[in-house]
């Protein structure tokens, strides 16, 4: 049966417009409420033909994005400290993988002052803005603040330079802990722009626009990083980190991943989630 395109519809679409989300969001947005292909074209069109900035605008790559520098392809970035290796690139998702990004002696030592405060892990709550236990992510976890201990700042100015974005515009460090068994089923690290909580999270710094997850502890067998959409599986080597970033809170992006389970061993990793602006 054909969906009908009503007046209030139409009038959702433009308030959500004005609160700044993108096409392609909405679009995501109406899929999941279950509205079929053809209406959710039909309707998206009626709205762009209203609006004929918008196919150029949702189109357009943003510039203010983080992410290295990668002229030239090389094979090593200087990022301040330490020279990390470049060890794979991919455009769509936009996915770089880096190898000796963390010492041995880093890694050890953030996994020793984490290790006295997990809990188990929580997810955004974008329906209320908090947090809450999440059955797809059977981690446990903590977070520094932001330039807690040295090893932390060292870590986030590297970071800061190797992506060319602000110490400022991270969240706190977040160390991961995976026993056998543990995993994160396929999610994405944008925060929903259809739910009702997602604007008292946007207050803290904007939207999430990248993530960098880190190698601490490599487990004997699984937990590779996964990106179901295109196949690709990072394998958790302590030191080497996976980098992804994603210019719309949008399924498009194709940045969904997971952590996949833990089948002998331990791993530990460290996420670092960098935000629009600064991030209070």
């Amino acid at each position: 049966m054909s969906q009908a395109i009503s007046p209030e519809l139409r009038e959702w679409l433009v308030s959500q417009l004005a609160a700044g989300h993108s096409v392609p969001a909405l679009r995501a947005s109406m899929r999941a409420a279950g509205w079929q292909d053809a209406a959710t074209d039909l309707a998206l069109a009626q709205l762009e033909a209203g609006f004929p900035h918008l196919e150029v605008a949702a189109k357009t790559p943003r510039a203010d994005m983080p992410g290295p520098d990668l002229e030239g392809a090389p094979l090593y970035i200087d990022a301040g400290d330490r020279r990390v290796q470049v060890l794979h690139t991919m455009r769509h998702p936009r996915v770089v993988v880096f190898g000796n990004l963390l010492s041995p002696e880093e890694c050890e030592g953030l996994i020793a002052a984490a290790r006295v405060r997990l809990a188990r892990s929580l997810t955004v709550e974008t329906r209320t803005g908090g947090e809450v236990l999440n059955v797809d992510r059977t981690s446990e976890g903590m977070f520094f603040e932001r330039g807690e201990n040295d090893i932390v700042a060292r870590l986030e100015q590297r970071i800061a330079a190797l992506l060319r974005w602000p110490v400022e515009f991270g969240e706190g460090l977040q160390i991961l802990r995976y026993a056998p068994g543990a995993q994160y089923r396929p999610h994405y690290d944008y925060f929903d722009p259809g739910e009702p909580g997602t604007p008292t999270i946007l207050k803290r710094g904007g939207q999430r626009v990248a993530t960098l997850v880190m190698y601490l502890q490599e487990p004997e067998q699984g937990g590779a990083t996964t990106f179901p959409d295109v196949g690709l599986e990072v394998a958790p080597v302590r030191g080497t980190g996976v980098f992804f970033s994603y210019e719309e809170p949008d399924p498009a992006t194709r940045t969904l991943h997971g952590g996949a389970p833990v089948l002998a061993g331990e791993k530990w990793v460290a996420t670092k989630w960098l935000r629009e602006r600064e991030f209070k």
